[in-house]
């Protein structure tokens, strides 16, 4: 679970890749899932996206099921 830190005003989650708690930065961003053509603007789905500030490793998670 994500806490926060007061010292450094940042999140800190576990890191695979440190194998410890370490800070994220934690954004939202849309992602196009669909092929090309005129309906792939309607495919775009938000994604939790957290990079490790320590070892820069980055994963992204799907928010929603539709």
């Amino acid at each position: 679970m994500a806490t926060t830190d007061d010292v450094t005003n940042g999140m800190t989650e576990p890191c695979e890749v440190c194998d410890t708690d370490t800070l994220h930065e934690i954004t939202v961003q849309l992602i196009t899932e669909g092929g090309s053509g005129e309906n792939a603007r309607y495919s775009r789905e938000p994604y939790r996206v957290r990079e490790c500030l320590r070892c820069g490793n980055r994963d992204s998670q799907r928010m929603n099921n539709a």
